[in-house]
């Protein structure tokens, strides 16, 4: 799960990440293991104590906050992604230590017009090959096209839309289960 809240004062988003972290942990177990990052905000991540930090364009530079947290200054297992919109930015978060990638937008969607055309499939296949850390297909990601995505090398998705107008519980439980059935 990635806490995406931009707009909340850093109390309350530290509130909101531990609350998050502590569900996290209650539904792992069985099911796996429960992953919580936060989006911008390494200091809230960690005071959170969530597995890593998600970084933007505009945040941190990742190379830096890499440095940073590998100098001791955060778990050793604690994650640090980055999204990307090109190559080049895939290659460099790869160079500058980056966990994973998040690449898109891959399909056409309104939430990622600011961050330019759609790449489509054959951009993320070729992505995918050119780096050897995770790779996670954004943007307009949805249950028609996700399994085009991993055939694509994708490590998997992230599709805000798809998951929201699950709407409860079960509907997520569904949304889940149809996107792990073989194509």
């Amino acid at each position: 799960m990635q806490i995406r809240e931009k707009d909340l004062p850093a109390r309350n988003l530290l509130a909101l990440a531990r609350e998050a972290v502590a569900a996290g942990a209650r539904q792992s177990g069985a099911s796996g293991e429960a992953l919580v990052l936060v989006n911008d905000r390494l200091d809230v991540a960690l005071a959170a104590g969530a597995a890593g930090v998600h970084l933007g364009g505009e945040s941190l530079p990742v190379r830096e906050v890499v440095r940073w947290c590998r100098r001791g200054n955060a778990p050793s297992n604690f994650r640090i992604g980055v999204s990307c919109h090109s190559l080049d930015e895939t290659r460099e978060a790869e160079s500058a230590g980056a966990d994973y990638v998040f690449f898109g937008p891959v399909y056409d969607t309104p939430s990622k017009r600011q961050f330019g055309a759609a790449q489509g499939i054959p951009r993320l296949a070729e992505v995918c090959r050119a780096v050897r850390i995770p790779v996670v297909a954004i943007g307009g990601v949805n249950e028609e096209n996700a399994a085009e995505c991993l055939r694509a090398g994708a490590a998997g998705i992230a599709a805000i839309r798809l998951f929201q107008e699950a709407k409860d519980a079960p509907g997520l439980k569904e949304t889940v289960a149809r996107l792990h059935k073989p194509a």
